[in-house]
């Protein structure tokens, strides 16, 4: 029913599958930023922890009885950690996006997003009509005149802590832009928390801003905390809201028990460790601006190439060398890169090396 469809994917090299990846190779592609996907020691922790209780699993939703004491301790530890008043773990990024967009914008409210936040929420604020406005990325003067064009009951920004393709932090300006409007933030901080600030927090840390009542943090545990699901942090009224009518929350079977204790756990390891992370994280970044002449903060490295074919090509030749690297293609970016993720396993010697290799057949 839809081979015409695919034909046109494969034509235009955009066609994706499903493979599973020679684990020998260095491990360049995934988002598994500090290798905890790898420490069997924390997985061993996350089960004693799960066994010490006498349901293992989530059963339900949040709202009938899925609702379970490793749920509990992981909101109130990343709460207070992170200083916000409450916390609520969830499915997944991507539910956690669709539910805050789709909860929150009110009827007279306005949404202001980034052109490049993630699709997740692309696709909430694809059921909000015309109560949503895009601006540039990380443009805070396009952004305030959106503002000003849009006045509204409630005014609610959408960014990301650092942008998942680009690998670009959001500009500090839009923090004080949003502050001088009294406006509510949603920050997305799946790539920023465990990557950015001395304890590892992220954006708001990395910063130095003071947390507020308008502030909303959410975050994947797929990622740096090397497990799965995700999570929101905000004020009480607001997580008590997301709990009465985000529907994600309300219609989805809780989050699993074991991935959420396997967050805590690793969130627990992170802060203990923080300082021998930054010092790996600040080597690679310095490494990049060495050999790149790229300036970043992030984990990520945006390669760019001429075409999709060229991309594949690239991606099956670093593979031949030991190294897997993403190549990434439209829609998810106007034009085709190599991602590359400086993950903390991976020698700087054999970085070095990847980077040469890609920039070689990079456009330049």
């Amino acid at each position: 029913m839809y081979e015409n469809e695919l034909k046109a994917l494969k034509k235009a090299g955009r066609f994706r599958e499903r493979k599973i990846f020679d684990e020998n190779l260095e491990d360049l592609a995934s988002n598994d930023y500090l290798g905890l996907s790898h420490n069997k020691k924390q997985f061993k922790k996350a089960v004693k922890l799960v066994k010490e209780f006498d349901t293992l699993t989530s059963k339900a939703s949040m709202l009938v009885n899925g609702y379970h004491p490793v749920h509990k301790l992981f909101e109130e530890t990343l709460a207070e950690q992170n200083g916000f008043e409450e916390g609520l773990v969830v499915g997944s990024g991507y539910l956690a996006n669709m539910a805050l967009i789709e909860a929150l914008v009110r009827k007279g409210d306005m949404l202001f997003m980034d052109e490049e936040y993630h699709a997740s929420g692309v696709m909430a604020a694809g059921l909000l009509g015309d109560r949503v406005v895009t601006f540039k990325h990380n443009d805070v003067h396009d952004l305030a005149q959106k503002l000003e064009q849009h006045r509204a009951k409630r005014q609610i920004i959408a960014v990301e802590g650092v942008y998942s393709m680009g690998g670009d932090l959001c500009v500090k300006e839009i923090f004080t832009l949003a502050e001088a409007h009294k406006a509510m933030m949603i920050v997305d901080e799946a790539h920023s928390a465990g990557v950015l600030g001395l304890k590892l927090l992220g954006i708001f840390e990395f910063y130095g801003i003071q947390i507020n009542e308008r502030h909303i943090k959410m975050g994947t545990l797929g990622k740096a905390y090397g497990s799965y699901g995700a999570y929101i942090l905000a004020s009480s009224h607001i997580i008590s809201f997301l709990v009465n009518r985000a529907k994600p929350i309300i219609y989805s079977t809780a989050p699993s028990v074991f991935d959420t204790a396997l967050a805590y756990v690793n969130f627990k390891y992170i802060r203990k460790h923080a300082s021998e992370y930054n010092q790996k994280i600040l080597a690679r970044q310095i490494l990049v601006r060495k050999e790149l002449k790229h300036f970043t903060h992030s984990l990520i490295v945006p390669m760019e190439m001429p075409d999709n074919e060229h991309t594949q090509m690239v991606q099956k030749g670093l593979m031949e060398q030991g190294y897997l690297v993403g190549a990434i293609r439209q829609p998810t970016v106007k034009e085709p890169i190599m991602r590359v993720i400086l993950n903390l396993n991976v020698s700087l010697q054999k970085l070095r090396h990847v980077l040469a290799l890609i920039r070689a057949n990079s456009v330049q």
